[in-house]
């Protein structure tokens, strides 16, 4: 060999598995990591493993379902019942249509925080939210499945308002139960929700409040009564109260992501200024109602609840807090419900 130079050798060629790996790795390295995310619904998903999986846990659905929200549902069966029992002046009430009310009033609650998780998380407005992620936004379920179950639930409540118009023989009351369907549906759902318009609130007193309300006392008594009407009000105060604090917790991501609540709206000043009137003018209520049943005086101890949730929603700086207050108000509206019905029942 010329100048003793080594002969070259063959060139060393990357195997097709080798390649293959390292093509891996590069796409790896260049896809985002969840947990480094910006987003807390990913971050989220990324520490409990539902967005690696996509199989949700039981306590994932139990989440979804919102546990917290069903005061809402179940505080106005109760008052409506407590209407009942003084509307037919001997004592009783019927307590199958009241139970079939109750299941109504739940299964409606339960589906529409399956659709509002299933419509929110496929038009991204759960990328921005904070605090654990929900079903769809966190990856946890296919959408396919969320929305599955919520149309489950809106099926259950049909069928339980179904048998009660045709135990009450009420028929007109099917057109009532099916706008209350469709109201859960489009409150996030549709081309147009109308909680993204800032009508959450209306609607929500509307159909906790009033329709769940005097529709509970007229199934069960063919009238509705005072009480029944003012108590439809207090409580439906009280279901705009818990919307108000959960949009004022979320009024910043809401922001970002579209979603025009009332929150938003106005603003978190006069936010936390509403909330507070949402949920001390019920007490007002009990205070005429007190004047003709002696035992509303007790509902005046659900203020050592609803005053600590005015303070925190007052002077809150985290979302954190105002979860407490969020859970201090539905909790409230459990309590004013049962104990202003026991009120009118004895």
């Amino acid at each position: 060999m010329a100048n003793g130079a080594r002969p070259n050798g063959p060139k060393k060629q990357n195997s097709p598995q080798t390649g293959t790996t390292d093509a891996a790795k590069a796409a790896s390295a260049r896809r985002p990591n969840p947990a480094k995310s910006g987003n807390p619904a990913r971050k989220y998903a990324a520490a409990t493993g539902a967005a690696r999986t996509g199989a949700a846990t039981a306590g994932d659905w139990i989440s979804g379902a919102r546990l917290r929200t069903l005061p809402l549902a179940i505080a106005p069966v109760f008052l409506g019942t407590g209407a009942a029992v003084v509307a037919a002046g001997n004592g009783e009430f019927h307590w199958v249509r009241a139970l079939l009310a109750l299941v109504v009033a739940v299964c409606l609650q339960i589906g529409v925080n399956y659709a509002n998780d299933y419509s929110d998380g496929i038009r991204g407005t759960d990328n921005h939210r904070v605090g654990p992620a929900r079903l769809t936004g966190g990856g946890a379920a296919k959408p396919r499945t969320v929305l599955t179950v919520a149309l489950v639930f809106f099926g259950l409540a049909a069928v339980a308002g179904l048998v009660l118009v045709v135990v009450s023989q009420y028929w007109w009351l099917l057109i009532v139960g099916a706008a209350a369907i469709v109201a859960a549906w489009f409150y996030t759902g549709g081309k147009k929700p109308y909680g993204y318009l800032g009508l959450g609130e209306l609607f929500v007193f509307v159909f906790f409040g009033l329709v769940a309300t005097t529709g509970t006392t007229y199934v069960q008594v063919g009238t509705v009564n005072l009480e029944s009407w003012l108590s439809a009000v207090a409580i439906g105060l009280m279901a705009c109260a818990v919307l108000m604090v959960n949009n004022l917790r979320d009024i910043k991501p809401d922001k970002v992501a579209g979603k025009r609540t009332l929150a938003v709206w106005i603003g978190a000043r006069a936010s936390r200024v509403v909330f507070c009137v949402f949920l001390l003018v019920p007490f007002v209520i009990v205070g005429f109602f007190a004047l003709f049943y002696p035992l509303a005086w007790f509902t005046f101890f659900v203020l050592l609840l609803a005053l600590p949730a005015c303070l925190i929603v007052a002077t809150a700086t985290t979302a954190k807090e105002l979860i407490l207050a969020l859970k201090l108000t539905s909790l409230a509206a459990l309590l004013y419900g049962i104990l202003l019905a026991l009120a009118f029942a004895l």
